[in-house]
C-alpha cells in the first residue's frame, strides 16, 4: 500500500510538471505533453495578427511583461519569457510582480538582467554615457579603475541576484527556470559567481555588418558558453536586425542584413555545437519586411524539425574531408554535423564552417542507414548510404539538411531567396 501511494505521489508530480513550460535541466520547453526546442523572439507585437503570424512561423516563445502579454502569447499558442530585475534583490515590488504572474499557464521562463556582467565590466556605456571609464576599452586593458569598479559592482549586484533567485524558487516552487543572457565576451569569473542559481545560460552574438560577416564565430562562441555553463543548457540569441537600425549610438550608417543562408548557417551551427534554444533579438527595429520573411522561413524550417531537435544524438558521425590543399589555404574548421533519429526517421545535418569549397566530404559511421536514401531538404539532391557513409560537396558556409523523407520540409518558402545586394561585395572579399 505504501508503494502504491508513493507511485501516486510521483505520478502527480510528473503530471504537474508537464503542465508547465519547463523541465529541470534540459533547456527545452514542455507544453501539453510535448517537448519543444525553444525558437524565440524578444519582440511581442501588440497586433494579434502579427503575433499569430510569428506562431504560424514556428516561434514558440516570446518576451512578456504582464499578464496581458502572457494572455496574448497563450492565445497565439505560444509561451512567455518574463524578464525580472534580479539585481534589485528580494524587494516587495519584485515579489508582488512574480506573484502576479507565476500561476499563468503561458509562463515558461524567468529571465534575469540582460548582459548583467558585461554592463559593469566592458560595456561601452561605461565610457560613453556613465563616464565611469575615463577612456574607451579600459576593461580590456585591465586598468585599476575598471577592475576596482567591476569588483565593487559585483559585490553589490550578485548577492542581490542570489537573494532574488532564492525568493523566486520558494514562491513558485522551482516550476520555472531562470535564464540569464550575457554578451559573448562577458567575464567568466563574474558569470561563475551567479551560475549556481540560474538554470539556463548563454549569450547573444550579432556578427553581420556591411564591412564584416563573421558568422563562423557562432560555433566558437557556443563552445565557449558550453564550457562556461559547466553542463547547464545554453540558449543562443541571434541577429534579427541590421546594426544601422539601432540608432546613432552605434554609429553604423550602412544597412546590412544577414542573408537567408547566413541566418540558416548561424542557427544550425549553434545547434550543432550544443545550443538547446535559439532566440532572435532586434526584430522590433526592423525596417525590412523581406528580411523578416526570411527569418520566418528559417524558424518555420526549424519548427518542422522539432522532434529531431529535442531528440538526443544517436551516434557520432565522423566527418572526413579528403581534399588535398593546392592553394596554401588549409582547412581551418572543416564540416560540423549532427545526426538524430525520431520514430524511425533520420536527420543528418552538415555545416561547412569554412569559407572555402569542400569538394570531398564524407559523413561516416552511418551503418545503421546502410542502403537507405536520404533526401536533401529544400534541394534536388539525394544521397544513398553506402559502406556506412554519405558523400557530398559543400559550398562555403553551406548547410545541408538530409532526411529520410521530405515530409520534414516546411511549406513556408517565402524569404528563402533573401540576399541583399549589399552582401555581394563583402562575401567576395571574405572569400578572397
Amino acid at each position: 500500500m505504501q508503494k502504491f501511494f508513493l507511485f501516486l505521489i510521483i505520478a502527480a508530480i510528473c503530471l504537474c510538471a508537464s503542465n508547465f513550460g519547463y523541465s529541470q535541466n534540459d533547456g527545452f520547453l514542455h507544453k501539453n505533453g510535448r517537448i519543444l526546442f525553444p525558437i524565440g523572439c524578444y519582440e511581442n507585437p501588440k497586433d494579434v495578427e502579427q503575433l499569430k503570424l510569428m506562431a504560424e512561423s514556428g516561434i514558440n516563445i516570446v518576451h512578456c511583461h504582464s499578464r496581458e502579454d502572457l494572455d496574448r502569447a497563450a492565445s497565439a499558442g505560444m509561451l512567455g519569457v518574463v524578464p525580472l530585475s534580479l539585481q534589485s534583490g528580494a524587494a516587495d515590488d519584485l515579489k508582488n510582480y512574480v506573484k502576479s504572474l507565476m500561476d499563468h499557464p503561458a509562463l515558461a521562463v524567468w529571465e534575469g538582467p540582460d548582459e548583467i556582467v558585461w554592463n559593469f565590466t566592458a560595456a561601452s556605456m561605461l565610457y560613453r554615457q556613465q563616464k565611469v571609464h575615463k577612456e574607451p576599452g579600459e576593461w580590456w586593458r585591465q586598468t585599476d579603475n575598471a577592475v576596482v569598479y567591476s569588483r565593487q559592482q559585483a559585490a553589490q549586484i550578485i548577492p542581490k541576484m542570489r537573494e532574488a533567485a532564492q525568493m523566486i524558487r520558494e514562491m513558485d516552487s522551482g516550476k520555472h527556470p531562470i535564464w540569464i543572457n550575457e554578451a559573448a565576451r562577458s567575464d567568466l569569473a563574474y558569470v561563475r559567481q551567479y551560475l549556481d542559481f540560474v538554470d539556463i545560460t548563454g549569450c547573444d552574438f550579432y556578427p553581420v555588418r556591411k564591412e564584416e560577416r563573421l558568422i563562423y564565430r557562432l560555433g566558437l562562441v557556443t563552445d565557449h558558453w558550453m564550457q562556461v555553463g559547466e553542463g547547464k543548457p545554453v540558449w543562443m540569441v541571434l541577429q534579427g536586425f541590421a546594426w544601422s537600425e539601432l540608432g546613432e549610438y552605434y554609429g553604423v550608417k550602412e544597412t546590412a542584413y544577414p542573408t537567408f543562408d547566413e541566418s540558416r548557417f548561424m542557427a544550425y551551427d549553434v545547434i550543432a555545437h550544443g545550443a538547446k534554444g535559439v532566440l532572435y533579438w532586434g526584430t522590433s527595429y526592423l525596417k525590412s519586411e523581406l528580411f523578416r520573411q526570411s527569418l520566418y522561413a528559417l524558424t518555420s524550417e526549424l519548427a518542422a524539425l522539432q522532434p529531431f531537435l529535442t531528440s538526443p544524438e544517436k551516434m557520432d558521425v565522423k566527418i572526413n574531408i579528403f581534399d588535398f590543399v593546392m592553394d596554401n589555404n588549409p582547412i581551418a574548421r572543416g564540416v560540423k554535423s549532427f545526426f538524430r533519429r525520431y520514430d524511425g526517421d533520420s536527420l543528418l545535418v552538415l555545416i561547412n564552417e569554412d569559407n572555402r569549397f569542400q569538394m570531398e566530404v564524407e559523413a561516416a559511421g552511418l551503418e545503421i542507414l546502410e542502403g537507405q536514401t536520404l533526401e536533401l531538404l529544400y534541394g534536388n539532391d539525394q544521397a544513398v548510404i553506402k559502406h556506412g557513409a554519405l558523400l557530398t560537396r559543400m559550398k562555403p558556409y553551406e548547410v545541408k539538411v538530409f532526411a529520410s523523407s521530405r515530409k520534414w520540409e516546411t511549406a513556408n518558402r517565402t524569404g528563402r531567396d533573401f540576399f541583399g545586394i549589399d552582401v555581394i561585395r563583402a562575401t567576395i572579399k571574405s572569400i578572397q
